[in-house]
């Protein structure tokens, strides 16, 4: 992969730490997936044995027995479980680099590694893109000795009083010359030589970022999922993508309909190159 391609889940080509952004249904992004195969990038970071640690900002997400902690609940339920289902299991044809424990495929198992956090601080109502990492540096400078792991994805969910920006395209709620464009992203920064993977996941609270009948957590985990496993696949941009740049999630996101599956949850197909197509599981 020398010359640059247009991801259409990135500001400026790959590789280079830029968010990778699910964009809500029906916006108008370039290029086209198609129905061509993902193609891995020799040298490209995988994370062969992901782990995905939920930040949960904001003071309503710990009030008991409220809609935000039952909404919390339901996505670490959904967190809990993920790592070994079918529709994880889709992304276990896939391979690479990790720079933890070396090369080879992806594998299932328990997604649940360092603790969770409830920071009950209030968070900005535009949450950029560098207020999300300095809230991942937090989690990590007081929790678990300031010890890093290298194999997760620290996902930060906002209350619905809350949005994500990056650059002037942002979430649900955006609002102050920044135009609504995206449910989700994931990226990475760069730490003491190491990558740190993270996601950033506003609340679904407008009709972009919904499906029709499902609770607001359903239509969170379908982000998670998402999210999730694009990190695992393509976790600094420069692994698995087709010629246009999609990355496998991107390739199924509002088509086929996201699902209800494993364990009442929400999700999305997923690209698979065995089938050359979008499947639930396999």
């Amino acid at each position: 992969h020398n010359a640059p391609e247009l991801n259409p889940d990135q500001n400026n080509g790959n590789a280079n730490g830029h968010a990778k952004k699910f964009y809500m249904r029906g916006y108008a992004r370039p290029g086209g997936g198609g129905s061509q195969n993902l193609t891995y990038h020799s040298g490209g970071t995988v994370i062969r044995n992901a782990n995905v640690v939920l930040i949960f900002w904001g003071p309503s997400f710990a009030v008991a027995g409220s809609a935000d902690a039952s909404y919390a609940a339901q996505i670490q339920a959904f967190r809990n479980q993920f790592g070994n289902t079918g529709e994880y299991n889709t992304i276990s044809q896939y391979y690479g680099e990790d720079p933890v424990s070396g090369y080879g495929n992806i594998a299932t198992g328990s997604l649940v590694g360092q603790a969770d956090w409830f920071d009950t601080s209030t968070p900005p109502t535009n949450v950029s893109d560098a207020t999300v990492q300095a809230e991942v540096k937090r989690y990590i400078a007081g929790h678990n000795g300031g010890v890093t792991d290298y194999n997760a994805i620290y996902e930060v969910f906002l209350p619905r009083t809350s949005f994500s920006s990056d650059g002037n395209q942002g979430s649900c709620g955006a609002s102050g010359g920044v135009t609504l464009a995206s449910c989700a992203y994931h990226s990475h920064y760069s730490a003491s030589g190491k990558n740190v993977k993270y996601s950033i996941q506003p609340y679904p609270s407008c009709g972009g970022c919904q499906v029709s009948g499902w609770t607001d957590a359903q239509d969170q985990e379908h982000f998670v999922s998402h999210e999730t496993r694009e990190a695992v696949t393509d976790a600094l941009g420069n692994a698995w993508f087709d010629r246009r740049g999609y990355e496998a999630d991107d390739k199924c996101a509002w088509s086929p309909s996201p699902f209800i599956g494993t364990g009442g949850f929400g999700y999305q197909y997923e690209w698979s190159n065995s089938n050359s197509g979008c499947v639930k599981t396999k």
